[in-house]
């Protein structure tokens, strides 16, 4: 079993969810998720990313969180926002000009 204090049993500080409901609680996990995706979706930007971050953290010792980070933005990646007017609440019609009352 390896040391959990360093190399691949290391924790992240917050598990790192899964869009399938599971989490990756250390780098191990992390590097086995990578090692499962298909080749082609290896070879993305974002993955080779995530690849590299876990490997100078385990390498160097370097903080989790780089490694936490860059697999969230492989995970996640940023989408076109779209503004849903349903949020937001207006206030127009509650307030009345001084001329129209």
């Amino acid at each position: 079993m390896p040391d959990q204090k360093s190399g691949w049993g290391r924790e992240f500080e917050e598990p790192i969810p899964l869009p399938d409901g599971r989490r990756l609680v250390t780098l191990q996990d992390a590097g086995e998720y990578i090692q499962s995706l298909p080749k082609a979706t290896q070879n993305t930007a974002p993955w080779r990313n995530a690849t590299e971050a876990l490997l100078v953290v385990v390498n160097q010792n370097g903080p989790t969180m780089f490694a936490r980070i860059a697999m969230m933005q492989a995970l996640y990646p940023a989408g076109e926002r779209v503004f849903n007017p349903d949020r937001k609440e207006t206030h127009w019609g509650k307030r009345k000009l001084k001329r129209d009352r």
